[in-house]
């Protein structure tokens, strides 16, 4: 696998880092989790669980090994940059400064380890007026203006159901992390890496930010081109109280669909692009796609080249033969489902290990690797 003999430490909890994480576990990857005295990592308590593990814990942390460390404690402090002596990459997500207070912040870890690749995600990165600012996913969204764009029927903001700064932070750790392992080859050296979730959230708008470079203005989210503007880029009720969306813009998509409706004068409201002129468009296909079922118009669009799609719910997602087709659907020896890999490599694929890591189980293991002895290790275990 691509990243077979890579060391990574994983201070961090919750969602970004982990999945950060995880990427690598999935493709080939020593990953080791430090996990915090008692509960541990919180994603072991957070929502459904089936085979004796949260499904969140079992999708951010197959494949990895649990070392539970007090780093309150000297002695566990000293372990730890031990074993970074040993890593190739090095993640915390804790607030600003809290490392470094630890005594295993960057300036300490690559004064052990100069090849060590550090990677610190924050809300607000390591710098500016709110960096101190404690925040998770929703807070940052609402800050870099996400939460106003993600409007319901009302016209006030919904909750953004997807962590989309949570997630665009872990890939552009992620990211960062293999462009300084790949940099490390040519200077020997590794580097900080500093993502902010505030910083991901912004950066994944370069399609709704074309009123506020262009005039200086906050965009209405109903007339914007991808957020209900256009008739041929939104989501229609059908007759069974589901739902189905128009997702191709281009005027050959148009052209065809409202051919077959036989409403061809409608065309000219979408040539003339998105907003309120569009009214009379979205109201008629509103009207028309109330009159069958969700499966009746997919059966409909079968075979006509239009951009069309059901909205499936998450189980039915995950039962589609295009999510099978593509493994983005796993299933472990018992049966347990996992989310997939999305990345694919034809040479040396990644292969996901679903073995999950009770708190601190490899301590014995990963300590006496690092020069500790028994005596050592249970001293170090009682100060937890």
């Amino acid at each position: 696998m691509k990243l077979e003999g890579l060391r990574v430490i994983d201070l961090s909890l919750f969602l970004p880092g982990p999945q950060a994480s995880l990427m690598m576990a999935d493709h080939g990857a020593s990953v080791i989790k430090v996990e915090p005295p008692g509960e541990g990592e919180p994603n072991r308590h957070i929502g459904a669980a089936i085979g004796g593990h949260t499904v969140f814990f079992r999708n951010t942390h197959r494949g990895k090994q649990s070392l539970c460390l007090n780093l309150k404690q000297a002695e566990a402090r000293e372990a730890l940059l031990r074993l970074a002596e040993t890593a190739d990459v090095f993640i915390e997500a804790f607030r600003p400064g809290v490392v470094d207070r630890l005594g295993v912040g960057y300036a300490a870890v690559s004064a052990r380890n100069p090849r060590i690749v550090y990677c610190s995600i924050s809300a607000f990165g390591q710098d500016g007026p709110y960096r101190d600012i404690p925040a998770h996913d929703l807070a940052t969204e609402a800050y870099a203006g996400l939460v106003s764009l993600n409007l319901g029927n009302d016209g006030e903001p919904a909750m953004p159901h997807v962590p989309v700064a949570d997630m665009a932070a872990s890939l552009l750790a992620f990211g960062g992390i293999m462009m300084a392992l790949l940099r490390r080859e040519q200077t020997g050296r590794g580097d900080f890496i500093d993502i902010s979730m505030h910083d991901s959230a912004l950066s994944w708008t370069p399609n709704i930010t074309g009123q506020v470079f262009a005039h200086g203005r906050a965009p209405v989210p109903k007339h914007e081109r991808s957020l209900g503007g256009g008739a041929f880029y939104n989501i229609y009720r059908t007759r069974d109280g589901r739902h189905i969306v128009l997702g191709a813009q281009e005027l050959k998509f148009v052209r065809t669909l409202l051919g077959e409706f036989g409403r061809p004068d409608l065309v000219a409201l979408a040539e003339r692009g998105p907003g309120p002129h569009q009214q009379p468009l979205i109201d008629f296909l509103r009207e028309r796609f109330a009159t069958r079922s969700r499966d009746e118009w997919v059966e409909w669009f079968a075979g006509r080249d239009i951009g069309f799609a059901p909205v499936k719910d998450l189980r039915e997602a995950f039962d589609d033969p295009q999510a099978e087709a593509r493994g983005m659907r796993l299933r472990d020896a018992d049966g347990l489902e996992h989310i997939g890999l999305p990345v694919k490599f034809r040479d040396e694929p990644g292969t996901p290990r679903f073995t999950l890591p009770a708190i601190g189980e490899h301590n014995r293991l990963i300590l006496r690797t690092l020069g500790y002895d028994d005596a050592a290790i249970d001293a170090m275990d009682k100060a937890r």
